[in-house]
């Protein structure tokens, strides 16, 4: 059986997607599932990029112990230096090093010779393999690059100790049957190419990143780059859950092929990295979309009934996705709630579900009906990292169309009730100041988003947002029936790691 490596970049190429924007605790947050998921290589971000990138490459490889942790680094001595540095607690540390070698990027990026640009790539691979026993090369925009000259570059990496050689479609030019060919020639043309598996990195700018990726390893490529729900730089990347369940459900085709990832995972994680970096899932999305699973057309639904197969290629419990729905309400006992969490793919313990059952409790009654993106939400907010410095006692407010909003908050914290209250120039920016009032923190608020988790007039919202307070910015999130509430705990959650 011939495995089939996943390297993940979403905390690294998949952040550069413009907005996407992630603080190295959502970076610890998201890298912790993508171990449970069983990605054999985080790319957890470019160390050299900013201290943050520095200190979210470090946090990682200090707490991730299954799965490689990789940086990002230019083949320049202080790229290599701030990568090592990141990565020095890793249990197994990788450090990929890039370098372009198309005409056109050598021609307008670097203004070099390809003489130049094989000394360059020798003297980093060299110099980077001193430091760390895993490097990985990338010959930048490589299916744009004249072949001989790639032969030689990758060569020449490998000879100085390069362990992967990576192949990106830089900008999503290519298609599926020109980078089969392209492994095919890299196989047969490279003399030391057996000492080195062959990765394939590929973008979305025509739509093909998944398509030319599974290409790659029908060609022989043994490791695939990609992210979850395929964000990334401009159009993204491949989508990791595409490529997993492809080579999952086509065993006729990847034949003798397999990932370690534990496919029931995906679901979560899909959501999990939408909330953090506020890219919603498209409903239509392979896989993960909300409508992967769903059947509207009568003769569909008919179809399924008698036998899933006939319009469903995967089973959606393979993913995670909740296949049906079971009416949960405020007369739900644990064992009802317990057996739900299960079938959504959750492994509670007894005190754990009865934690989430009192959760489950306070929402029934808000609520005449508690659907699966209301447990999944209550359970993010139950198992997420709790820091309580500042508890959340109570919130009211007073507003309306002809009056200035006033809130009275009142907070816990260490073991005494403070109140305060404020205006504000609505009910959500009164209850924020009052709580400055009492933490004394000062804190900007930039970013703020409200979401509806699930359907209906009693839908859950989820507020997700970003404070600004001593030299860093914090993002905080929460979820309730009450937007109010979620704004308040939402900031709360903020508050507290700026206090910590």
């Amino acid at each position: 059986m011939d495995k089939i490596i996943i390297f993940d970049t979403t905390l690294r190429d998949g952040e550069q997607a413009p907005g996407a924007s992630l603080t190295s605790e959502q970076k610890l947050e998201i890298a912790f599932q993508l171990e449970k998921l069983g990605v054999d290589v985080i790319e957890a971000g470019f160390p050299i990029a900013s201290p943050d990138d520095s200190k979210a490459v470090s946090i990682v490889s200090q707490k991730i112990k299954q799965s490689a942790v990789c940086g990002l680094a230019r083949c320049l001595k202080a790229d290599i230096e701030a990568a090592y540095n990141a990565l020095k607690k890793a249990k197994h540390a990788r450090i990929h090093l890039f370098l372009a070698t198309s005409k056109i990027h050598l021609k307008y990026k670097f203004r070099k010779a390809e003489d130049e640009i094989l000394a360059i790539a020798r003297n980093a691979t060299v110099l980077a393999r001193k430091k760390c026993d895993d490097i990985e090369f990338s010959p930048e925009d490589a299916t744009r690059s004249e072949r001989g000259f790639l032969f030689r570059v990758i060569e020449t990496a490998i000879d100085k100790g390069a362990r992967t050689i990576n192949i990106p479609d830089t900008v999503g030019y290519s298609y599926p049957q020109e980078v089969y060919s392209l492994i095919e020639d890299i196989l047969n043309n490279v003399p030391n190419i057996n000492k080195a598996v062959i990765s394939i990195h590929c973008h979305n700018d025509l739509g093909m990143a998944t398509a030319n990726s599974l290409s790659a390893v029908l060609a022989g490529a043994r490791q695939v780059h990609c992210t979850i729900n395929g964000i990334g730089e401009r159009a993204g990347n491949a989508s990791l859950e595409e490529l997993v369940m492809s080579i999952k459900t086509r065993k006729d085709v990847f034949k003798d092929m397999y990932t370690q990832i534990n496919s029931r995972n995906l679901f979560y994680v899909s959501r999990l990295v939408s909330a953090l970096t506020g890219f919603v899932v498209q409903p239509n999305k392979a896989v993960v979309g909300k409508n992967a699973f769903r059947h509207e057309s009568g003769i569909h639904a008919d179809a399924v009934l008698k036998k899933r197969i006939t319009y469903e290629i995967m089973d959606p419990k393979d993913v995670g996705f909740p296949e049906s729905q079971i009416v949960l309400g405020k007369h739900s006992g644990r064992h009802a709630l317990a057996k739900r969490l299960s079938e959504l793919g959750f492994k509670f313990n007894e005190k754990q579900v009865n934690e989430i059952f009192k959760l489950f409790k306070q929402l029934a009654d808000k609520k005449k009906e508690v659907f699966d993106d209301d447990l999944i939400a209550l359970v993010e907010e139950e198992t997420k990292e709790k820091i309580r410095i500042y508890d959340l006692v109570s919130a009211r407010v007073n507003t309306g169309t002809d009056i200035v909003p006033q809130a009275i908050v009142k907070i816990r914290h260490k073991n005494k009730i403070h109140e305060a209250s404020s205006s504000g120039d609505g009910p959500v920016d009164a209850c924020f100041k009052a709580i400055d009032k009492i933490t004394k923190i000062k804190a900007k608020l930039s970013d703020y988003r409200l979401e509806a988790v699930t359907q209906g007039k009693d839908a859950l919202g989820e507020v997700n947002l970003k404070l600004s307070a001593k030299n860093r910015t914090v993002s905080g999130r929460s979820s309730s029936t009450d937007i109010i509430e979620a704004s308040v705990r939402a900031y709360l959650d903020a508050v507290n790691k700026i206090a910590r």
